[in-house]
């Protein structure tokens, strides 16, 4: 069982361990970076925005069990769904998984809350699990959530992990609305993971900058502007951040970070779960169950000017 942390940083270095990738990838990024750039970044760019093929394979292979398997569209495509019960007529709790993930993953949190009452809906991000594949990007998970969640209203709780965090708040920064919200492992900065990922590929940092300028293009939006810095001082509902201190995918400082900014938020820090086995230990659901109960869980954490980020 993973132990609960407090909530003070960890005494560790705060630099997250680079993901180890195929040596020749990595020498070809690395060479691509001086030979051929531009080519390099495109590159660079569509591997950065195309989910791991097991995403979909994994999520073929998953059992649907009991859930009822259907569709909806956002922007142009499907997206797969999945609900438990019937949120027409019970307070449901709505999934957003995360990068290269599937919604089947949200499978150990079925039992305890319908024993709980309640419905659940989870789905699959665009590009992602039983979905037509292709490139997915942080605007089009967070247009998804809110497309899944439109026919049946604002949920009594939008549980999200990793990547699916940041759909969460920016979905939620829109417009939608939930009960409370449950952050696991939530990533707080595009801008930090196009870092991480650079070092892990070898692509030079500033082909990271040229990489994001793209991108910023395609959207017409600033990369920046998606930061959970930005957007969530002015969230109302009721959210526990759950992180790892372990986290070598996002680090445990991004979770601090939505719960120092998020009024009235709390931080729940374990360690020994890492940044996958957190989305489905039962300590944390229990956690989440208890939460949901209005139980305070986890630990408040006061934001001042002098931190980084600040007040916002």
């Amino acid at each position: 069982m993973a132990a609960v942390a407090p909530v003070s940083p960890p005494q560790k270095s705060t630099t997250v361990r680079t993901p180890a990738a195929p040596r020749l990838l990595r020498a070809a990024f690395a060479i691509g970076s001086w030979v051929v750039p531009e080519a390099t970044v495109r590159r660079a760019s569509r591997l950065f925005g195309t989910p791991m093929a097991s995403s979909r394979s994994r999520a073929l292979a998953a059992e649907a069990g009991d859930a009822r398997v259907g569709e909806v569209m956002s922007e142009g495509h499907a997206v797969a769904t999945y609900t438990w019960g019937d949120p027409a007529t019970q307070p449901y709790v709505l999934f957003s998984h995360g990068w290269s993930s599937f919604g089947l993953r949200c499978r150990p949190w079925i039992a305890p809350l319908r024993e709980a009452g309640y419905a659940v809906v989870a789905f699959d991000h665009p590009a992602h699990g039983r979905n037509e594949g292709g490139r997915a990007i942080l605007p089009s998970f967070a247009a998804a959530l809110a497309a899944v969640a439109r026919p049946h209203g604002a949920p009594a709780a939008l549980v999200a992990h990793s990547m699916g965090g940041a759909a969460a708040l920016q979905a939620l920064s829109a417009g939608l609305r939930a009960g409370h919200v449950v952050l696991v492992a939530p990533a707080a900065d595009l801008r930090a993971a196009g870092g991480r990922f650079g070092r892990m590929i070898g692509l030079a940092p500033p082909l990271v900058a040229r990489m994001f300028e793209g991108f910023e293009r395609q959207i017409g939006l600033p990369v920046d502007s998606f930061a959970a810095q930005h957007h969530a001082p002015r969230m109302a509902a009721p959210a526990l951040v759950v992180h790892d201190l372990e986290d070598d995918d996002v680090p445990w400082e991004e979770g601090e970070r939505y719960a120092r900014l998020w009024p009235g938020a709390r931080l729940l820090s374990t360690t020994g779960l890492g940044h996958h086995r957190i989305a489905g230990d039962a300590t944390v659901i229990d956690a989440a169950l208890r939460f949901l109960r209005g139980e305070a869980v986890g630990e408040r954490v006061v934001s001042s000017p002098n931190l980084p980020f600040g007040f916002e």
